[in-house]
């Protein structure tokens, strides 16, 4: 038809041949030739009105009705083309085909469809989001939550891995995100998590949580938010979240710690900027300078990134935090404490003074005990040593049960409160250094904890033991002679002999 288009208009526009003419010799209409000398390509058909839907026309309201509550049923729960024709079928006695159904479904919808206005992005500016996956770390295959950071200007990024989607978490990845990129960003764009936002109040304002102001009088950046629920507000590091999960995370990451999974990660993000983006012609990486020129410096200290919570010691000195309980020694019971929650720690202190320091802890309902926190007060219960939760599987030498034994069997009752007390040598020296004072001690046959403790101090301060055997009646006693000159009479005779 095109050819044939073409042919017609050379024949009367450049060859001189009447419309006549190119009638009789193409066998076309007079009209038809002359529509093609008019128009340089076939104009296709056009409807003057649109299509009457006798049929469907007395049930457009109903679409719409149906369409209407759709947008307020979950998204796996709204009604397809199939399905609206055949409510209409049965409920309304629609009698038309499905086609002209599906037809209209399809226009209503895609009038339906938000359109965005395409935005640019000035240097320095970022946006903030957390994302899931499944990673196997430590080998234990388990969901992580990442928190991501975009600059959409150079689309450079910083993902970091954590156990739980935690205030700490969320102001951990800021400071490293901040110290990643060596500046901070100019504003900061996030959705309304419940983290940063504890309300929204009526006139669109934010009320913020105490750790988000924090961390935005700390670094002075401007925050923004995106309308509620409208995810496409902060496009860009919702595109990074997908796109890290696909590159960073696929297939499902292997990782001995998360310090090993995040360093993996953070080095995905330096070569990330090698890489080009969209329909940039210039790398990440060199995108990225016009940022970096705008990004303020970073305050001379970094901030502390932990929650914080006022608590109370119980009888049993533990402090409860996140639904797990942490030990602090048992002097503090029952006094006011400040519990400071970081990714990877759980600091408890009293009056300004560190008093107790713990590895986080992510589960729930888990008792985390230093043994060392009891000793104290077992020394004057040691009744409870062998019930004592907080010793149960601690990991001691073997000198240190075999010295128990020899404790007991020589003393009774009171070998098992010297044996306490070597224990509480464990708050001034390390395992290793008590452990080798223990078994010196055994080897010496000097069965106590004062024999133990001075052989500790003369390794620590680099001198021989001064033991007193007089606090060791057992041992057998040696008498030692001054000596005399003829001591040395009687050793020269015998050796002249």
């Amino acid at each position: 038809m095109v050819e044939t288009y073409a042919a017609v208009r050379r024949f009367v526009l450049m060859n001189g041949g009447s419309r006549r003419e190119a009638a009789r010799v193409f066998g076309l209409s007079r009209e038809t030739v002359a529509k093609m000398c008019r128009y340089s390509a076939p104009p296709g058909y056009v409807r003057s009105k649109p299509a009457g839907k006798p049929k469907l026309g007395a049930l457009l309201g109903v679409i719409e009705a149906i369409l209407e509550a759709d947008r307020e049923a979950p998204g796996k729960q709204r009604h397809t083309a199939k399905r609206i024709f055949e409510r209409l079928r049965d409920e309304h006695g629609y009698g038309g085909g499905y086609t002209v159904v599906k037809d209209h479904v399809r226009r209503q919808v895609a009038r339906g469809r938000e359109v965005f206005v395409p935005l640019t992005h000035p240097p320095g500016h970022a946006q903030v989001d957390f994302g899931e996956a499944v990673a196997v770390i430590g080998g234990v295959r388990q969901k992580v939550h990442f928190f991501c950071l975009d600059l959409p200007q150079s689309d450079a990024c910083f993902v970091k891995a954590y156990p739980q989607e935690t205030t700490e978490a969320f102001l951990d990845g800021h400071v490293a995100a901040f110290a990643f990129f060596g500046g901070v960003p100019l504003s900061v764009l996030y959705d309304n998590l419940k983290i940063a936002v504890a309300r929204i109040c009526g006139d669109g304002k934010r009320e913020r949580t105490r750790a988000f102001s924090g961390l935005v009088s700390h670094y002075l950046f401007a925050d923004r938010f995106g309308r509620p629920g409208k995810g496409n507000d902060k496009g860009k590091v919702e595109g990074l979240v997908k796109f890290a999960r696909a590159n960073f995370m696929t297939p499902v990451p292997v990782a001995a710690s998360y310090e090993a999974f995040n360093a993996m990660l953070a080095e995905r993000c330096r070569q990330r900027q090698g890489e080009r983006a969209g329909r940039h012609a210039e790398t990440i990486g060199t995108r990225l300078a016009a940022d970096l020129a705008v990004l303020r410096a970073l305050p001379v200290m970094a901030l502390e990134a932990c929650e914080q919570r006022t608590g109370r010691v119980s009888s049993t000195a533990l402090v409860r935090y996140r639904g797990n309980d942490y030990s602090v020694p048992s002097r503090h019971g029952h006094q006011a404490v400040l519990v400071k929650g970081f990714v990877d720690a759980v600091v408890i202190l009293c009056d300004g003074v560190v008093i107790a320091r713990h590895p986080r802890c992510h589960g729930q309902g888990e008792f985390i005990y230093d043994p060392l926190h009891y000793l104290a007060l077992l020394e004057h219960k040691p009744g409870a040593l062998d019930q004592a939760a907080a010793l149960q599987g601690w990991a001691l030498p073997p000198a240190f049960q075999h010295l128990r034994h020899l404790l007991e069997a020589r003393m009774g009752n009171r070998g098992k409160r010297e044996f306490i007390q070597v224990l509480r040598l464990l708050e001034i020296a390390t395992k290793e250094a008590v452990a080798a004072a223990v078994l010196e001690a055994i080897r010496l046959g000097a069965i106590g904890f004062d024999a133990v403790k001075q052989i500790l101090l003369a390794r620590i301060e680099r001198r021989p033991p001064r033991l007193d055997l007089a606090a060791y009646p057992y041992l057998a006693n040696t008498a030692v002679r001054t000596t005399r000159a003829a001591d040395y009479s009687r050793l020269a005779q015998e050796q002249s002999a």
